[in-house]
Protein backbone atom coordinates (compact mmCIF):
# COMPACT_ATOMS: atom_id res chain seq x y z
CA UNK A 1 0.00 0.00 0.00
CA UNK A 2 0.99 3.57 -0.54
CA UNK A 3 1.87 5.67 2.06
CA UNK A 4 -0.51 8.98 2.25
CA UNK A 5 0.57 11.04 4.53
CA UNK A 6 2.94 13.98 4.10
CA UNK A 7 5.73 14.83 6.12
CA UNK A 8 6.05 18.50 6.88
CA UNK A 9 8.88 19.47 3.73
CA UNK A 10 6.71 17.85 1.56
CA UNK A 11 3.70 19.59 2.26
CA UNK A 12 5.41 22.54 1.67
CA UNK A 13 6.72 21.23 -1.79
CA UNK A 14 3.63 20.00 -2.97
CA UNK A 15 2.08 23.68 -2.11
CA UNK A 16 4.78 25.35 -3.85
CA UNK A 17 3.90 23.20 -6.87
CA UNK A 18 0.52 24.18 -7.08
CA UNK A 19 1.59 27.75 -6.69
CA UNK A 20 3.72 28.19 -8.83
CA UNK A 21 1.43 26.27 -11.63
CA UNK A 22 3.26 25.91 -15.46
CA UNK A 23 6.26 27.76 -13.76
CA UNK A 24 6.34 24.57 -10.94
CA UNK A 25 10.46 22.61 -12.03
CA UNK A 26 12.26 21.88 -9.62
CA UNK A 27 14.86 24.96 -10.21
CA UNK A 28 12.17 27.12 -9.35
CA UNK A 29 10.79 24.83 -6.74
CA UNK A 30 13.45 25.46 -4.66
CA UNK A 31 14.14 29.29 -5.02
CA UNK A 32 10.62 30.03 -4.44
CA UNK A 33 10.90 27.59 -1.18
CA UNK A 34 14.01 29.95 -0.17
CA UNK A 35 12.22 33.12 -0.59
CA UNK A 36 9.26 32.22 1.38
CA UNK A 37 10.56 30.57 4.27
CA UNK A 38 14.17 32.16 4.39
CA UNK A 39 15.93 29.00 4.53
CA UNK A 40 18.29 27.34 2.14
CA UNK A 41 17.51 24.25 0.28
CA UNK A 42 20.10 21.85 -1.87
CA UNK A 43 18.32 21.25 -5.24
CA UNK A 44 18.77 17.69 -4.54
CA UNK A 45 16.30 17.80 -1.59
CA UNK A 46 14.01 18.84 -3.76
CA UNK A 47 14.44 16.46 -6.68
CA UNK A 48 14.45 13.47 -4.41
CA UNK A 49 10.85 15.07 -2.92
CA UNK A 50 9.70 15.43 -6.17
CA UNK A 51 10.51 12.09 -6.96
CA UNK A 52 9.00 10.72 -3.81
CA UNK A 53 5.79 12.74 -4.27
CA UNK A 54 5.63 11.57 -7.58
CA UNK A 55 5.64 7.67 -5.99
CA UNK A 56 3.16 8.51 -4.12
CA UNK A 57 0.83 9.51 -6.89
CA UNK A 58 0.54 13.19 -6.03
CA UNK A 59 2.44 14.73 -8.74
CA UNK A 60 2.89 13.95 -12.59
CA UNK A 61 5.42 15.72 -14.08
CA UNK A 62 6.00 16.06 -18.19
CA UNK A 63 9.00 17.79 -20.01
CA UNK A 64 8.11 21.28 -21.48
CA UNK A 65 9.74 22.59 -24.53
CA UNK A 66 13.43 23.14 -24.75
CA UNK A 67 14.64 26.74 -24.10
CA UNK A 68 17.09 28.84 -25.59
CA UNK A 69 18.45 30.05 -21.91
CA UNK A 70 19.22 26.51 -21.66
CA UNK A 71 20.97 25.58 -23.96
CA UNK A 72 17.70 24.04 -25.92
CA UNK A 73 17.38 21.83 -22.35
CA UNK A 74 13.99 20.93 -21.41
CA UNK A 75 12.25 21.62 -17.81
CA UNK A 76 10.45 18.92 -16.37
CA UNK A 77 7.20 20.66 -15.00
CA UNK A 78 5.76 19.14 -12.33
CA UNK A 79 1.67 19.51 -11.25
CA UNK A 80 -0.42 18.21 -8.74
CA UNK A 81 -3.09 15.36 -8.80
CA UNK A 82 -6.67 14.97 -7.74
CA UNK A 83 -4.81 12.37 -5.45
CA UNK A 84 -2.40 15.01 -4.09
CA UNK A 85 -5.22 17.62 -3.86
CA UNK A 86 -7.07 15.28 -1.41
CA UNK A 87 -3.67 14.60 0.02
CA UNK A 88 -3.08 18.51 0.94
CA UNK A 89 -6.86 18.89 1.90
CA UNK A 90 -6.69 16.72 4.42
CA UNK A 91 -3.48 17.72 5.94
CA UNK A 92 -4.67 21.30 6.27
CA UNK A 93 -7.97 19.93 7.91
CA UNK A 94 -5.92 18.03 10.05
CA UNK A 95 -3.51 21.28 11.17
CA UNK A 96 -6.62 23.38 11.68
CA UNK A 97 -8.03 20.54 13.72
CA UNK A 98 -5.22 20.83 16.21
CA UNK A 99 -4.59 24.91 15.81
CA UNK A 100 -8.46 24.86 16.78
CA UNK A 101 -7.43 22.92 20.15
CA UNK A 102 -4.65 24.61 21.46
CA UNK A 103 -5.57 26.61 24.50
CA UNK A 104 -4.62 29.75 23.92
CA UNK A 105 -6.29 30.04 20.15
CA UNK A 106 -9.56 27.88 21.49
CA UNK A 107 -10.11 29.79 24.91
CA UNK A 108 -10.35 33.22 22.97
CA UNK A 109 -7.14 34.57 24.73
CA UNK A 110 -5.40 35.05 21.51
CA UNK A 111 -7.59 35.92 17.74
CA UNK A 112 -6.60 33.47 15.28
CA UNK A 113 -8.56 33.35 11.51
CA UNK A 114 -8.07 29.43 10.70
Amino acid sequence: MKETRLGEFEEVILLLVGILGDDAYAFRIAEEFESQSGRSVSIGAVHSTLSRLSDKGFLKSEMGEGEAVRGGRRKRIYSITATGEKTLSGARDFRLSLWKQYPPFSTGNLSVDL
